[in-house]
């Protein structure tokens, strides 16, 4: 796929067909998530890949909107230090989400599905993964390939249109 075509093909996923990913496919997908850019080259995330079908389950509890885990066939928790300093945080958040976006886009290159979830229950969450206690499991990213119909580039996206969102040289 394209990269363009890759952007609007991607779409949040929350039903999952029952068809394994391919290892290299995931290894694709978590590559792209490490080389993405950040601030000063920090790299502060870990990511934490799960593919056993108890642990999605159990994950899929660490926040009430993400029953989704559980279906998936894979699931990638972004871990970051938990800063206390309000710059550090904002800066690592905005890292993740880059790293995150990456790892989304390369997915639907290669028409596997994603979801995300907050992470409300932190003890749960790190106590699943094995996480450190100073170390902050950010949010989790699920991937499959989709149950109801394969992501297609340039589907009608619900979005502003581009002159609502769009200010030029100034507001």
């Amino acid at each position: 796929m394209e990269t363009w075509d890759a952007i609007t093909a991607r779409r949040n996923v929350r039903e999952f067909a029952d068809r394994p990913i391919p290892a290299a496919d995931l290894e694709r997908i978590l590559e792209a998530g490490r080389i993405a850019p950040s601030s000063q080259n920090n790299q502060p995330w870990d990511f934490v890949l799960v593919t056993d079908r108890e642990m999605l389950r159990e994950l899929s509890g660490v926040w009430r909107g993400g029953g989704h885990i559980a279906g998936a066939m894979a699931a990638i928790a972004v871990v970051i230090p938990d800063e206390e300093e309000a710059r550090a945080r904002e800066r690592n958040r905005f890292d993740i989400g880059q790293a995150t976006m990456q790892m989304m886009i390369a997915a639907a290159d290669k028409g596997i599905g994603c979801g995300h979830s907050a992470v409300g229950e932190q003890d749960l969450a790190r106590s699943i993964l094995r996480v450190p206690e100073d170390r902050l499991v950010a949010f989790v990213v699920d991937l499959g390939y989709p149950a109801d119909r394969p992501l297609r580039p340039g589907t009608r996206l619900k979005r502003r249109p581009l002159d609502e969102v769009v200010h030029r040289d100034g507001w």
